[in-house]
């Protein structure tokens, strides 16, 4: 049941900035993997941990960063399990973003804000569309982005008549 928090939070039609602050390891690898961005200090380790114990992985980190890195990186993360500096992370392309320890919550929250006063709908089928682009074949996901491009067009003009509309109407 715990797992489902990666399913949720790569399926969910919002944006999830993952913030590391510190070390990161087994589950909480999916879970970052899981999220569209992810945000780190200088500080921050990663470790997949999985070999250690003489695990496969879980959380859905295997096919996470199998997907992000491709499936060399994802295998020498996995197999060799050794302890990445968060310099080392961002270099491999695990991080989006790396920042001074002091100044990775503003930043976040700044890209958080950024976010959330976003297009919705926008970001909505643009997830969408990238979360398709992971697995159907190219046809599909044109057709799907074409669809898509016109749902969240319509949405966010709709949106934005009713945030002009004069009052009194």
């Amino acid at each position: 049941g715990y797992m489902e928090t990666s399913r949720l939070l790569h399926e969910m039609p919002k944006p999830a900035i993952a913030m590391v602050n510190g070390p990161v390891a087994g589950a909480g690898i999916g879970i970052a993997g899981a999220c569209d961005l992810r945000f780190a200090a200088r500080s921050a380790t990663l470790l997949t941990a999985f070999a250690n114990i003489g695990a496969g992985g879980d959380f859905g980190s295997t096919w996470f960063w199998t997907k992000i890195l491709g499936t060399g990186v994802a295998r020498e993360l996995f197999l060799l399990g050794e302890k990445l500096s968060a310099e080392e992370a961002f270099a491999k392309g695990i991080y989006t973003r790396l920042f001074d320890d002091d100044a990775l919550r503003e930043e976040t929250l700044k890209a958080a804000h950024r976010l959330a006063d976003g297009p919705r709908m926008g970001y909505r089928y643009m997830k969408q569309n990238l979360n398709n682009a992971e697995d159907w074949a190219f046809e599909a996901a044109l057709d799907a982005e074409a669809l898509n491009m016109g749902l969240s067009t319509s949405a966010t003009a709709a949106i934005w008549r009713e945030a002009n509309k004069p009052r009194g109407e």
